[in-house]
């Protein structure tokens, strides 16, 4: 029997979608959680029936809805504690922690992962264990009619002795400023409580300054006629001053950690767009 066109393409279609769904099925498949004994954590979520996440908010990754309607948190922190939850079929419990207690409710068995966002660090990583599906960075950013930052076609080319880059004294980027950018002239600003030395920019009196790329989105709608550097998507992209941002576990709990990566690894894409959602939707 001959087959139309039509009829071919269908056909066609149809076993390119048997394709995918077998492609999804492998890649499920490779992330199945520890058979029982491999793993003592696990094995305790289990028995006990709910994961143990300890829950701070921090945009974008982790935000607390105080609604009392739908999700009572949301982010790419919360998606991955789902499906970390999913794959275990357990229920996901959240424990308050503060600054002080996120890490230390990890060895003290209170938690058995911290899914407020935990930016990795060489001290952290003596006493836990990351996940990372993340990171912070910074972004330079200036008036657009500024030709010095306007013509600059990356962050190199701020490095001159005609450019000024304003900082706050004593702020996150103040050593990270003075190491990038040594040949340029460097305006140090007592901190007025705002994400950026932003004054200093308006009144022309600097070229340029540092933000973290996540309140630069916010910045640039309530501030209009601002640049960015790094350019390519609005910034978000920037790997200067980059920090690895992710969950956290104990020590010592290589089947558990390796798994909890692996999941988060086939998550990815799905995280990176929440995390855009949310990072576009700040204004």
């Amino acid at each position: 029997m001959r087959l139309t066109v039509n009829r071919r393409c269908r056909i066609a279609a149809h076993c390119f979608a048997l394709t995918l769904l077998a492609a999804a099925a492998t890649g499920a498949s490779a992330q199945t959680a520890p058979a029982p004994g491999a793993s003592p954590r696990i094995d305790a979520i289990r028995k006990a029936g709910e994961l143990r996440v300890g829950v701070l908010q921090n945009a974008p990754w982790l935000i607390e809805n105080t609604t009392g309607q739908g999700e009572p948190w949301s982010g790419p922190a919360w998606l991955l504690a789902n499906e970390y939850a999913k794959q275990l079929g357990v229920k996901l419990r959240t424990v308050p922690v503060s600054h002080e207690t996120k890490v230390p409710v990890l060895a003290a068995n209170q938690v058995d992962m911290t899914i407020s966002p935990l930016g990795e660090t060489p001290e952290r990583l003596k006493v836990v264990d990351f996940v990372i599906y993340s990171a912070t960075s910074v972004c330079m950013f200036g008036r657009a009619d500024n030709a010095k930052l306007g013509k600059a076609a990356s962050v190199d080319e701020l490095n001159r002795p005609d450019v000024t880059i304003a900082y706050f004294t004593g702020g996150a980027e103040e050593a990270w400023v003075k190491e990038r950018f040594p040949q340029a002239k460097l305006r140090a600003v007592a901190s007025s409580g705002a994400t950026a030395p932003v004054e200093e920019i308006m009144a022309r009196r600097a070229d340029a300054a540092p933000i973290n790329r996540v309140p630069w989105v916010t910045l640039q709608h309530k501030v209009k006629g601002l640049a960015v550097l790094p350019k390519e998507n609005n910034c978000q992209s920037s790997t200067e001053k980059a920090s690895p941002v992710g969950l956290a576990v104990d020590k010592n709990q290589t089947v558990y950690l390796n798994w909890l990566r692996e999941v988060a690894k086939t998550q990815k894409p799905r995280l990176d767009a929440d995390e855009a959602r949310i990072v576009n939707g700040l204004q």
